[in-house]
């Protein structure tokens, strides 16, 4: 009996002995570790699943399809065939004959009416002999260049066929918002009605570092094909003509850019009622600020386009912009930089009026400013043509023509040479006459590449040289 009673009170002592270490130093080692794991790694935060969450999740994340479906039959698959001269073979040596092939490019284009016109870039459809839609449903037909803008590298196209299409309306690309998300709709690689999503990266951004350029930039994917496709934002809204993207080996790498389509709307309503483009133009001269220019103006401004010179008789003049004013809003449209203020005015036209905000001397004045036609223009060879005044016409006994106002450093020491300088006027180009700079660019416009080009030109002797460009 007295074994038995020693047995149990010797294993209630471990078990004692047992618990009492477990709570002294297992238990206290593993609450410090859960103390020390919550407060440096908090990987882990309890949500409630309950279905509101789900529901805030699915508010977050945008829906694509709608904007997707009104997009995608609107847009096309533009095929260009060019002749193109092609290696030539000992063969062609021999008879002395130029060896020609056909040439394929691809690309894509928005249906903007339902009468079958399109709108893509010029360089998808540039030297075309031969352009062919595919739409969305496989039928094809063969499209008419409208009219074409290198500058903002916008075409316009027409189709003709027995029943309407399905097309996109232009949206207000100024109201596109950066983070916004939109879709890319195109046929990059040949691959037909692809959608790719993204967000707008940035506004108002020039590549060529002309200040010539305001694309809309986002990261959604834009491959070769891809271009004169549609920028769409979630509402199915077409904001923009996919034109180019940045890499290094042609592909996408990250970023593509559009042209606004506010500019292609204004692009294609110009070639639409008038065969070209008119452009509205401010009249001033100067640069975007940022802290290096500030402080060389003596201006605690860093945002805005500071006005270095005022052009004589442009609109600008005639409503009192003077050099030194900062430039930091047109209408209800923020001038930051260069770029803001050329692709604004892009939209315009000549005859708009536009509200310039703008700080002198520390104020701020509104001024209203008519925008006028570019009184310059460049032509090739020459350089800048200007319309001249009855005076000028006079003093070289002309009845008609236009005034070189300066020339181009390449061809200066050429003309030069024969005795015309700048202030001469041009009364021809390949045979036709001149009456305004508006002539001279319909006539370069019209001419082939590889076509003669002739100057009919009087100097200060009253010479009339014609000189050929070949």
């Amino acid at each position: 009996m007295k074994k038995i009673l020693t047995l149990v009170c010797v294993s209630a002592l471990g078990g004692l002995l047992t618990l009492g270490g477990y709570k002294l130093f297992i238990e206290k080692n593993n609450e410090q570790i859960a103390v020390e794991q919550s407060s440096d790694f908090p990987v882990f935060v309890p949500t409630n699943n309950t279905v509101n969450a789900v529901n805030t999740n699915s508010a977050i994340v945008p829906n694509f399809v709608e904007a997707a479906e009104k997009s995608i039959d609107a847009v096309v698959h533009v095929k260009n065939t060019s002749i193109v001269s092609a290696p030539m073979s000992m063969s062609d040596l021999f008879y002395g004959r130029n060896s020609q092939r056909a040439q394929v490019g691809t690309g894509s284009g928005v249906i903007i009416s339902p009468t079958g016109y399109i709108v893509t870039n010029n360089h998808v459809i540039k030297n075309a002999n031969e352009i062919s839609i595919t739409l969305n449903d496989n039928k094809s037909y063969m499209a008419e260049v409208i009219g074409t803008d290198e500058a903002t590298d916008i075409a316009l196209l027409k189709i003709e066929t027995e029943n309407d299409l399905p097309f996109m309306a232009f949206g207000d690309s100024d109201h596109a918002k950066i983070g916004e998300w939109v879709l890319a709709v195109g046929n990059p690689f040949n691959l037909n009605s692809t959608v790719t999503a993204g967000i707008i990266s940035a506004k108002s951004r020039d590549l060529s570092g002309q200040y010539t350029q305001s694309f809309i930039q986002t990261d959604a994917a834009v491959n070769p094909g891809n271009s004169g496709g549609a920028l769409v934002n979630t509402d199915g809204d077409l904001i923009g003509i996919n034109t180019a993207i940045s890499s290094r080996d042609g592909s996408y790498i990250g970023y593509s850019f559009a042209v606004p389509s506010n500019i292609a709307r204004k692009i294609v309503n110009d070639i639409m009622e008038y065969g070209n483009v008119q452009n509205g133009v401010l009249g001033v001269v100067g640069g975007a600020l940022n802290s290096k220019a500030a402080e060389e103006i003596g201006t605690d401004i860093t945002e805005g386009f500071y006005v270095s010179e005022v052009t004589e008789d442009t609109g600008a003049d005639k409503a009192g912009i003077q050099p030194g004013d900062i430039i930091r809003k047109i209408d209800d449209q923020k001038i930051n930089k260069f770029s803001d203020l050329t692709g604004y005015l892009k939209t315009k036209s000549p005859d708009d009026i536009v509200n310039v905000t703008l700080l002198r001397d520390g104020d701020e004045e509104v001024l209203p400013v008519t925008l006028l036609k570019p009184s310059t223009y460049i032509v090739e060879t020459i350089g800048f043509v200007k319309n001249a005044s009855k005076k000028e016409l006079k003093s070289y006994n002309a009845e008609y023509g236009i005034k070189i106002s300066k020339f181009d450093e390449n061809f200066k020491p050429y003309w030069n040479k024969i005795d015309v300088v700048e202030g001469n006027i041009i009364t021809k180009i390949n045979g036709k006459k001149i009456y305004t700079i508006e002539d001279a660019l319909s006539i370069m416009k019209n001419r082939k590449f590889n076509d003669p080009l002739q100057i009919e030109v009087i100097n200060n002797k009253g010479e009339k040289l014609t000189p050929i460009f070949r």
